[in-house]
């Protein structure tokens, strides 16, 4: 561990243990996994399963698994579906730099407010994995009508970081902020 990393450490106790109450409220989440792909289909779709098993193993209701291909319009739609019965939207794949990844294009025109800081941590902890292949990544997040939404990687390392690592530890945190 580097001093940088030591003292993120040490802020992020000390901020965990002077966080107030009401920032961390005891809301219901109800969590969609839409993942973006050409070629997976319900068997095949390892990082959606990861994602799904993540939530589960927390006590976090999924309550729709969706995968549709890498399309602006498909990625959009799904995600507007998803706002009508969930609090928490997770997307995964279509997030990188090929000419068909179109995830962020689809989605952060729905963001009322990103959350850049999301983006930022999965990056840095993504480092320790990939290295410097981690400027490839675009994954993002933001708020749109108090609920949330991620757009991560679908490589089933990433979304495993992502999900067990940021979303779920910080879900009612961000949606306690989100709906104020």
């Amino acid at each position: 561990m580097n001093l940088f990393e030591y003292e993120l450490l040490i802020l992020k106790s000390s901020y965990i243990l002077a966080m107030p109450a009401e920032h961390k409220k005891d809301i219901s989440i109800q969590t969609v996994v839409i993942t973006v792909s050409t070629t997976r289909t319900e068997k095949t779709d390892l990082s959606g399963k990861i994602i799904r098993d993540a939530f589960t193993a927390a006590d976090i209701p999924v309550v729709s698994v969706v995968i549709v291909k890498d399309d602006i319009s498909e990625i959009r739609t799904a995600v507007l579906e998803a706002l009508h019965v969930a609090n928490c939207i997770v997307v995964n794949g279509g997030t990188g730099l090929t000419h068909d990844d179109c995830t962020i294009e689809a989605v952060a025109p729905l963001f009322q407010k990103t959350m850049d800081g999301f983006g930022e941590l999965f990056r840095m902890k993504s480092y320790e994995q990939v290295g410097n292949s981690v400027i490839l990544s675009r994954a993002s997040a933001g708020i749109t009508n108090g609920k949330a939404i991620f757009c991560i990687p679908g490589s089933p390392k990433a979304v495993k970081l992502a999900t067990e690592e940021i979303i779920i530890p910080e879900i009612r945190h961000i949606l306690t902020h989100a709906g104020q």
